[in-house]
């Protein structure tokens, strides 16, 4: 039988769209490659009538979407002769940075907000041997500083100022026009730092200007209410949501995100944080798909545009799901409704607690 052939990431995959050459030193832990996952319970029971997919970031090697833009920019890092690498972080960024680094055997150093930070992602960058530093401040503040440090020593900024960032972050297009076979009418992301509804976008408008698709679908990008710049028309300087990874109120990517709202013909809008944790909720009992709060963002977005008819029936529609739940289990387990069953090891007991909750 014939076997598969072993996948090594999508700096391999995709290497003649992106700015690498045969000569390049990939660094890589087989990111990319994510699945996209038809909702087959959620429409039916929210009374909605559309095909939504989403797509499972949370599954590559570090747990988020950050991946995919980490491997490209610490890959063209090591290519320049840098020895060091730096960024600010609400937690995912951080975890891919260090990642990347220790696989390549360079020095991350990444910015957190003290106490901001869910545990999840701080325990990976500490794990990866990054050079953690708490800063009194947010992200925004943080993001700041690196960028003065940047100036200052010799570090490369790996933020996605850096434009390798979102080159690596446009595969994710490219793979789910592969396996739609045509770009979705829809498109719905969780928005913070800007730059993943960006990169989506540039992904596809290089395949539809290369004639391997017709279309382009319509980009919608979802805010958390409090820490919503894109709805308020103007930068938030301090921000507040439980959805930790778009707690961010000076979009890096600002002006491209207007680009692409433009463009695309779509909208920003935002969530309370009710709704994105009930959209968590509902993806995890419902689907089997368990992702971080940001992540839910974008499917309680859409399911609202949905009933209001701002996104039309019969709609085929692809929502990112950034990072995986497991970033931030003290959040999950809080809103958990099912209470754990303490009982004797006896099979009287046990089998009586399986019958009172059936």
């Amino acid at each position: 039988m014939p076997f598969r052939k072993h996948y090594t990431g999508l700096l391999d995959r995709y290497r003649d769209r992106l700015p690498i050459s045969e000569d390049t030193k990939i660094i890589d832990l087989g990111e990319g490659n994510t699945p996209l996952i038809k909702l087959k319970n959620i429409p039916g029971e929210m009374g909605v009538d559309a095909e939504i997919y989403v797509k499972y970031e949370g599954l590559n090697p570090t747990g988020s979407f950050k991946d995919r833009g980490m491997c490209m920019a610490v890959t063209k890092a090591v290519e320049e002769g840098s020895k060091a690498i730096i960024c600010a972080s609400t937690g995912n960024t951080s975890a891919a940075a260090a990642a990347y680094a220790a696989r390549a055997g360079i020095t991350a150093f990444v910015l957190i907000p003290d106490g901001k930070i869910a545990l999840g992602k701080l325990a990976q960058a500490m794990m990866h041997g990054a050079v953690v530093i708490q800063i009194h401040g947010n992200f925004d503040d943080g993001m700041q500083l690196v960028k003065e440090v940047g100036e200052e020593a010799p570090v490369t900024i790996v933020n996605s100022i850096n434009p390798f960032r979102l080159q690596g972050q446009k595969t994710a297009a490219f793979e789910i026009i592969e396996e739609l076979g045509a770009a979705p009418d829809y498109h719905c992301l969780p928005v913070g730092n800007a730059g993943n509804i960006s990169a989506h976008w540039m992904g596809y408008v290089e395949y539809a200007e290369d004639g391997i698709v017709p279309t382009r679908p319509t980009m919608v990008g979802y805010q958390a209410a409090g820490a919503a710049p894109f709805m308020r028309g103007e930068m938030v300087d301090e921000p507040e949501t439980v959805a930790t990874a778009i707690r961010i109120g000076h979009p890096q990517s600002w002006d491209k995100a207007w680009n692409v709202q433009k463009e695309s013909g779509g909208w920003f809008d935002e969530c309370t944080d009710e709704e994105i944790l009930a959209a968590q909720k509902l993806l995890a009992e419902r689907e089997g798909v368990f992702c971080e709060p940001a992540s839910a963002t974008s499917v309680a977005g859409a399911l609202r545009d949905l009933k209001s008819g701002k996104i039309p029936a019969g709609s085929k529609i692809v929502c990112t799901l950034t990072g995986h739940g497991l970033k931030d289990p003290d959040t999950a387990i809080k809103q958990s409704t099912r209470e754990l069953i303490t009982v004797d090891a006896t099979l009287e007991d046990v089998k009586g607690a399986i019958l009172n909750n059936m």
